[in-house]
């Protein structure tokens, strides 16, 4: 079980997603500091260089689902933090 879940299903004009996903990558091209509004929250996330992602593609009769996924861990950009703060006092 995740110890947060947020999720949000809404119909958005093609242009909306567009300006979503165009919003995202810019984020994730940056620093990699990205900000999302979901319901009623909003969502800091820290993304790291290297994720992994899955696209997806089902076709059931007249409806398509297309998903994009994204993962990582938080474990190593933990590490990565605190061996920088435990080599700073060497």
């Amino acid at each position: 079980m995740s110890d947060v879940k947020i999720e949000q299903k809404v119909v958005r004009s093609r242009a909306e997603v567009a300006q979503l996903l165009a919003e995202l990558a810019k984020s994730m091209e940056g620093e990699g500091s990205v900000s999302l509004r979901l319901a009623d929250s909003t969502v800091e996330l820290e993304v790291p260089d290297r994720i992994r992602c899955e696209v997806e593609v089902e076709v059931d009769g007249d409806e398509v689902e297309l998903e994009l996924e994204f993962t990582w861990s938080t474990a190593r950009t933990a590490a990565k933090g605190a061996s920088a703060k435990g080599s700073a006092g060497t």
